[in-house]
């Protein structure tokens, strides 16, 4: 069929077999810095364009995300703008409600709490709606904690796992590290994250808890100026143990 694109005010329909058909808009998933730092060290060009010509946003967090907007551009017109928020109380029925820009012909931005959107992020969820109703998605490359924790770890990036957050309770976490350190034993790089106000604890349940032989990399702040990269055997990490208060922390165990 013979598909032409009608131009003006009509640019979002597009013409077949003579009739005037609506087109859908696109999800677009915004990477976003990990801290404060220069966006322009970390953002790709062409994702800052894209994002500043938006006006329909689903986002983590709202104060974040206009936060990172007025970051790219100290113009950028907040008020003009619709923002959704999804987070993992949102219920179905409104992330559905939240395609109603691209229904429109409207392109939307997904953005994160920090990061690249889809990862360890409800945003998985709008994804998944998107291709139910075949929206595209285009993916933007950006920063990824996760990602970048395991590069640099010198463990396996060949056979890895994401765990998220581990449990809160000590022993229910402690039965969980142990359950990963015995994956990572069979040569699977195991990679969890942890809460910044929690981290020094976790630290010290991961030093209790597995083997003074297994590795593990702790990597915090990653692309901040506080940059911290190291990986060592459990037993080494005893004898140094850092203060990982407050900071973003990536632990991957092997």
């Amino acid at each position: 069929a013979d598909a032409n694109y009608v131009k003006g005010d009509l640019s979002c329909y597009f013409v077949i077999f003579g009739k005037l058909k609506k087109m859908k808009g696109r999800i677009n998933l915004i990477p976003v810095t990990l801290g404060s730092e220069n966006f322009k060290d970390v953002i790709p060009e062409k994702a800052i364009l894209i994002a500043k010509r938006l006006r329909f946003f689903v986002v983590e967090d709202l104060r974040s995300a206009r936060r990172f907007l007025r970051l790219i551009d100290k113009g950028f017109p907040i008020d003009e703008s619709v923002f959704y928020e999804l987070s993992e109380h949102t219920i179905e029925k409104d992330i559905s409600h939240f395609l109603e820009p691209v229904n429109n012909g409207h392109d939307i931005g997904l953005m994160s709490e920090a990061g690249l959107p889809g990862i360890a992020d409800p945003g998985a969820r709008l994804v998944a709606l998107a291709h139910q109703n075949k929206v595209t998605v285009t993916p933007l490359s950006g920063p990824s904690s996760i990602i970048m924790a395991l590069i640099s770890s010198g463990l396996n990036g060949q056979n890895f796992s994401f765990n998220g957050y581990l449990p809160v309770k000590p022993h229910e976490r402690e039965a969980k590290l142990r359950e990963l350190e015995n994956k990572a034993h069979q040569g699977y790089a195991q990679i969890f994250m942890e809460t910044p106000y929690r981290n020094q604890k976790m630290l010290e349940t991961i030093l209790r808890t597995c083997h003074k032989d297994s590795k593990l990399c702790i990597a915090a702040d990653m692309t901040l100026p506080t940059e911290s990269i190291m990986t060592m055997r459990i037993s080494e990490w005893i004898r140094n143990i850092p203060d990982l208060k407050d900071k973003l922390v990536v632990y991957v165990l092997q």
